[in-house]
């Protein structure tokens, strides 16, 4: 998990659970994506909660996942590269 610090001393992930994030502080959560089965059984990443894209369909939700993480990662992880949301 990768744990950005502003110099304000606010923190910001994408949350996972290998460390207890309460011991940070006070913690809001929220959604970036869906990861949702299609009609046909593929996967689709719906990244609108963070104005992102749709990615897919993948044929399996493994790889969806894999996908959501690398963009929220390379796109919404550090603030201004796309969306401060």
């Amino acid at each position: 998990m990768e744990l950005l610090i502003s110099p304000a001393g606010l923190t910001r992930c994408v949350y996972g659970e290998e460390i207890d994030l309460t011991q940070l502080g006070s913690v809001t959560i929220r959604r970036g994506s869906h990861v949702e089965p299609t009609d046909d059984g593929q996967w689709m990443v719906d990244l609108s909660p963070v104005d992102g894209p749709r990615l897919g369909p993948f044929a399996v939700r493994s790889v969806a996942l894999t996908e959501e993480l690398a963009w929220l990662s390379q796109n919404w992880l550090i603030p201004g590269r796309h969306s401060d949301g």
